[in-house]
C-alpha cells in the first residue's frame, strides 16, 4: 500500500508501522493475539446439541487442552499462536491456579453471559513494542460458587452480583498486577511484571510467569509434538536466571529467560482424561493441570522432574508481600540466551525507551486541545482496542466432520449452527470487541472498531475490512460472516461506510485499498438484493440487524406461515448502503472511467429503493406513517393486509442514514454521470424526487427523508420524553414505558421501554435495544445529519431538546449526540456517568484511574451495561474527542 504522506507527524512508532507493509512484517509477529478465553467458545463445542456453554465450561480448561486457540491473564503469543506467554497467580486460597479469565455463562447469569473479573488494557502501540496490562487479584479465596449461585438465584429485574458487591475488595484487600511488554527488536521481548499489595496486612503471593506450546498434534492432523526444554550449563542451571528453550520447526529458536532463581515446573498442554472422564488411557503423565496441581495441592510427582514439557512456569513465592509494597519479577523473549545480560540496564533501557516513545506517538495521534481527562479516555480506548487483536482459528469444514484421531459427530450435528459455512477456514488476526466476551468476531462490530484504528494504525484497519470480504471468510454467494453463533444471521451492511472513513482518515491515499474492499462488496451488495428482497420491491426483510430483541418479536425467527415483515431499518440500511458505494465508486471514477458505469448503477438502485420507501411498499403500504410522522416496519399479512408495527424505536429513526452528498466537482470530472442523473430528472421526474439541487453551489443531495419529514422526525429524536438522553439517542422512545402490543398469526407480543439490562431472554438476555444507548448507531446518526447539516445550513433547523425555544442547526444537532456519547466518560463530581453504580465509580483512584467501555448504555443514567470491556465500537469516543478527520490532500497539493 502506498507510503504515508511525507508531512504527517513522525515518531518512533511511527517509522515502525513505516516498516509494517502488511499483516506479516516482523513488527506483528508478536502481540496481544492471546484471548482471556477460550473455554466455551462454538469452535470448541464438540456437543451433540451445540450447546458450547457446557461442552467446554470453564471447570474444564484447568485440565482440558484447547483444539483452536489458548488463553491466559495479559498473554502474548506469536501471531499463528504457536507460542504463549502469560502470567499465571495464586494467592494461597484459591482451590485453582488463577491462568484465565472467569465468568457466567448464558444460564449462570440473570442477565446472560458475564465476565466476573477486574482487569484493564493499560496502554499500548500499534507494532506492541510496548503493551500494559493490568489485572486486579483477591487476597481472599476467590467466590467462584457464590457468584454462581447469587446470579442464579436472582431475577432479571435484579442487579448482576459482580466481584465488587462480595465485599472481598473493600478494604484493598487485593494484588495489581500489571504485565508490562517492551520489544527491543521484532523478536527480542523485555517482560516485567509487578504485584502491589494495596491491602491494610502482609499477604502470600505466587506469580508464576508461563510459556507454553499450543497443542497442535493431539487430533491426528500434525503429529509433531514440540517441546520446550529447562537451560542447564554443564548440566546444572545458570547463575542468577533460569530459562527455557524450544526449536519450533515453523518459529525457529526462542529461549524465555527469568531472572533471580524460581523453580521451573514442567508439563505437556495434554488433556488430563482421567480426571474429567475418569479415562484409563493417558496421553501424558504430566497433563495440563500439573503446574496447578504442583502449586496449589503441593503434588510433587505432578510436574516432570527431567526438565521438559510443552508448557513450563518460572514460579516465584513470597509469603508475605507487605502493606504498599512492591514485587517484580523480569523476563526476556528472544531468539537466543543472552545469559545475564539480558537484563539489568539494558533491560531499563529497552523499558524506559518504548514507554517514552509511547508517549510521543500518543502526543502525535490524540489532539492537543483534549483536557487530561480526555486525553486519558483516548489513549484508554486505543489500548483496548491494540490489546483486542486476537488470533482466531477455525475451520468450519473441520470442525464439522471431526478431527481424524477423534469419534465421528454424532448425525444429530447434521443442521446444527454454521453446517452452510463450511467455507470458513480463518487463522488471523482480528479486531475483536472484547478478549472475554468476544473471543470471536462479529462483522459490524469490526467495520466500527476500523474507524478509531485508522487513527493509529491505518493499514492494520483496512486489512480487517478486506479479510471480512476474502475468500476464505466472504460465503461463496457474497454474505459476509456475522459472528461465529451463527455465521449466516445478518449484520447491518457497514462496511462500506467504514471503508470511505478509514480512507478518509488516512488521507485518501491508498485508492488500492479502496479498489479492493469495493469490488468485494460488489457481490456483498448482489446477496442482499437477491436475498433479502423477497417480493423485488426494494423493501427489504433483513432479520435481527444486530439490534437483538428491539422488536416487539424475534426477527430473526421464521413467520407464521404467510406473513413477511418489510423493515424500515433493513430498507434504511440498504439504501445507506447503496449510497456508500455510490460515493466510493465516484472517487475511483475520478482516475478510471470504468467506474462511471458503477456510479450510476447505484445511484439508481438508491433512487428505486427511495421511491419504495417514500411511496409505497409491496402492498401499497408506506413505510412511512403520516399520522404519527415516523417510519415504522410493516407486516404484510396473508389476506393482504399490511399494518404498521407501530413502536418507536431506532428502527424508524434509520432512513436518516440514507442521505449522502454528490459533491460539485463530479459535473466537471465525471460528466457521464451528470448526465444520467439529468436525464433521469428529466424522464422520470417520480423516481429523481429523493435529488436536491443547491444552485447556488452545485451541490446535490441525494435524500431517503425529504426536509419535511426530517422535521417531524427530529421532533421525535430530540424529545427528551422519547428519544433524547443526556448521553446520546435512546433506542427505544422512552414514551413506550407504557407497554405496545400486537398479534402476530396467534401470538400477542408486546415491547415496553427498559432502559437498562433486558428482561427479556431474546438473543440470550446479553444485551438490549429496548431502550440504552448504543454506540455505532448514534455515531452514524450524527455524522448523516452532519450531511444534511452542511447541505442545509441554517435552512433546516430543529429544536434542542424539543419544547426549550432553542433551535439550531442539523451540524448542532449532530454535536448534541456526539456531546452526549463523550460525556459518558467526563467526570460529574469526580465520577463518569458510565461507572454507574458499580465499584469503579468509588472515589479512590484505585478505581477512578480506570474508566470503563460498555457494550451499551443505560437511557436514563448512561450506567455501561453489557459487556464491561467492550474498546472495540465504544473506542469510537477517541473518533469523536480528536479532530473527525486530516485535511484532505487533494486540497493541499499531496495529489
Amino acid at each position: 500500500m502506498d507510503s504515508p504522506a511525507p508531512d504527517r507527524p513522525r515518531s518512533a512508532e511511527h517509522s515502525r508501522l513505516g516498516e509494517c507493509d502488511g499483516p506479516a512484517a516482523p513488527w506483528r509477529l508478536w502481540g496481544p493475539y492471546l484471548a482471556g478465553r477460550q473455554w466455551g467458545t462454538v469452535r470448541e463445542d464438540y456437543t451433540a446439541d451445540g450447546d458450547a456453554w457446557a461442552g467446554f465450561p470453564f471447570d474444564h480448561a484447568v485440565s482440558r487442552a484447547y483444539r483452536w486457540g489458548e488463553d491466559g491473564l495479559g498473554g502474548i503469543s506469536d501471531r499463528y499462536g504457536f507460542l504463549n506467554v502469560a502470567v499465571s497467580l495464586w494467592n494461597g486460597r484459591d482451590p485453582i491456579l488463577k491462568e484465565r479469565l472467569f465468568g457466567l455463562t448464558n444460564t449462570e447469569g440473570n442477565h446472560g453471559e458475564d465476565a466476573k473479573e477486574y482487569w484493564w488494557a493499560l496502554d499500548g502501540t500499534p507494532t506492541h513494542s510496548w503493551m500494559q496490562w493490568l489485572y486486579r487479584y483477591p487476597q481472599a479465596e476467590f467466590p467462584y460458587e457464590q457468584l454462581r449461585r447469587e446470579n442464579a438465584e436472582r431475577t432479571r429485574d435484579e442487579r448482576e452480583l459482580e466481584l465488587g458487591d462480595t465485599g472481598l475488595l473493600d478494604d484493598g484487600e487485593f494484588f495489581d498486577v500489571t504485565v508490562t511488554y517492551a520489544k527491543a527488536d521484532p523478536t527480542d521481548i523485555c517482560i516485567r511484571v509487578t504485584a502491589t499489595n494495596h491491602g491494610p496486612a502482609a499477604a502470600p503471593l505466587h506469580l508464576l510467569p508461563t510459556v507454553w506450546l499450543r497443542n497442535t498434534w493431539s487430533w491426528g492432523t500434525d503429529p509433531r509434538v514440540t517441546e520446550l526444554h529447562e537451560v542447564r550449563r554443564n548440566g546444572r542451571p545458570p547463575r542468577g536466571y533460569r530459562a527455557a528453550e524450544v526449536r519450533h520447526g515453523f518459529l525457529g529458536s526462542y529461549v524465555l529467560a527469568a531472572q533471580g532463581n524460581p523453580q521451573i515446573l514442567f508439563c505437556d498442554n495434554e488433556t488430563n482424561a482421567a480426571k474429567l472422564w475418569g479415562s484409563t488411557s493417558a496421553q501424558s503423565l504430566y497433563p495440563k493441570d500439573g503446574i496447578n496441581d504442583r502449586v496449589v495441592h503441593r503434588r510433587r510427582n505432578a510436574v516432570n522432574p527431567k526438565g521438559y514439557g510443552s508448557k513450563a512456569a518460572f514460579w516465584y513465592q513470597w509469603d508475605a508481600v507487605q502493606p504498599g509494597e512492591t514485587v517484580t519479577v523480569d523476563l526476556r523473549l528472544g531468539p537466543s540466551d543472552r545469559g545475564l545480560a539480558a537484563f539489568g540496564e539494558p533491560f531499563d533501557a529497552v523499558v524506559a525507551a518504548r514507554s517514552a516513545e509511547a508517549d510521543e506517538f500518543y502526543g502525535h495521534v490524540i489532539h492537543r486541545s483534549l483536557t487530561p481527562d480526555e486525553r486519558h479516555v483516548a489513549r484508554r480506548a486505543y489500548a483496548g482496542l491494540l490489546w483486542g487483536k486476537q488470533l482466531y482459528r477455525y475451520d468450519v469444514g473441520q470442525w464439522l466432520a471431526g478431527d481424524p484421531v477423534g469419534p465421528k459427530p454424532p448425525g444429530s450435528r447434521a443442521g446444527i449452527r454454521n453446517e452452510r459455512w463450511k467455507h470458513l477456514a480463518l487463522a488471523d488476526v482480528v479486531s475483536m470487541p472484547d478478549e472475554w466476551e468476544y473471543p470471536w468476531f462479529a462483522a459490524w462490530d469490526l467495520a466500527f472498531h476500523t474507524i478509531p484504528l485508522a487513527h493509529v494504525d491505518p493499514d492494520f484497519a483496512k486489512e480487517q475490512l478486506v479479510l471480512m470480504c476474502r475468500e476464505w471468510a466472504m460465503h461463496p454467494n457474497g454474505q459476509l460472516p456475522a459472528y461465529e453463533w451463527e455465521f449466516g444471521d445478518v449484520n447491518p451492511p457497514v462496511h462500506a461506510w467504514a471503508a470511505w472513513h478509514v480512507y478518509r482518515i488516512d488521507g485518501y491515499r491508498d485508492r488500492e485499498f479502496l479498489t479492493r474492499v469495493f469490488t468485494k462488496l460488489l457481490l456483498n451488495f448482489a446477496w442482499w438484493v437477491n436475498r433479502k428482497d423477497e417480493a423485488g420491491s426494494n423493501l427489504f426483510e433483513g432479520g435481527f440487524l444486530g439490534m437483538d430483541n428491539i422488536g416487539l418479536f424475534n426477527r430473526s425467527a421464521p413467520l407464521p406461515p404467510g406473513f413477511r415483515l418489510e423493515q424500515s431499518d433493513a430498507t434504511s440500511w440498504m439504501a445507506f448502503y447503496c449510497q456508500q458505494m455510490l460515493k466510493i465508486a465516484l472517487e475511483l471514477a475520478r482516475t478510471d472511467k470504468a467506474y462511471d458505469d458503477l456510479a450510476t448503477k447505484f445511484l439508481e438502485h438508491f433512487l428505486s429503493i427511495a421511491q419504495a420507501v417514500r411511496h409505497f411498499g409491496s402492498s401499497d403500504k408506506s413505510l412511512w406513517h403520516e399520522g404519527d410522522g415516523f417510519f415504522y416496519d410493516v407486516l404484510v399479512q396473508p389476506d393482504g393486509r399490511a399494518p404498521h408495527m407501530r413502536v418507536r424505536s431506532m428502527v424508524g429513526l434509520l432512513p436518516i442514514l440514507g442521505t449522502t452528498e454528490i459533491p460539485a466537482w463530479v459535473a466537471d470530472e465525471l460528466p457521464d454521470v451528470t448526465a444520467r442523473l439529468a436525464w433521469l430528472q428529466e424522464r422520470r421526474p417520480e423516481l429523481t424526487e429523493p435529488v436536491v439541487t443547491r444552485e447556488a453551489d452545485g451541490k446535490i443531495l441525494l435524500t431517503l427523508v425529504e426536509p419535511d419529514r426530517l422535521r417531524r422526525l427530529l421532533e421525535r429524536m430530540f424529545d427528551t420524553e422519547e428519544f433524547l438522553s443526556p448521553f446520546g439517542i435512546r433506542s427505544l422512545s422512552a414514551a413506550t414505558r407504557q407497554a405496545v402490543t400486537a398479534t402476530v398469526g396467534d401470538e400477542t407480543v408486546s415491547i415496553a421501554y427498559e432502559p437498562g439490562e433486558s428482561r427479556t431472554a431474546m438473543f440470550g438476555g446479553n444485551s438490549n435495544w429496548r431502550g440504552p444507548v448504543w454506540f455505532p448507531v448514534n455515531v452514524l446518526l450524527a455524522d448523516k445529519l452532519r450531511t444534511y447539516g452542511r447541505f442545509f445550513g441554517d435552512e433546516v433547523q430543529v429544536e434542542i431538546p424539543r419544547g426549550s425555544g432553542h433551535w439550531g442547526t442539523l451540524e448542532d444537532a449532530a454535536d448534541v449526540i456526539d456531546h452526549g456519547l463523550t460525556d459518558l466518560f467526563r467526570p460529574v463530581d469526580g465520577r463518569r456517568p458510565a461507572d454507574g453504580k458499580r465499584i469503579e465509580s468509588r472515589d479512590d483512584p484505585l478505581w477512578s484511574a480506570h474508566p470503563t467501555f460498555s457494550e451499551y448504555f443505560d437511557g436514563d443514567t448512561g450506567e455501561g451495561l453489557g459487556a464491561t470491556h467492550q474498546t472495540g465500537w465504544t473506542a469510537l469516543v477517541a473518533h469523536l474527542l480528536n479532530p473527525r478527520l486530516p485535511p484532505d490532500p487533494r486540497d493541499m497539493g499531496w495529489g
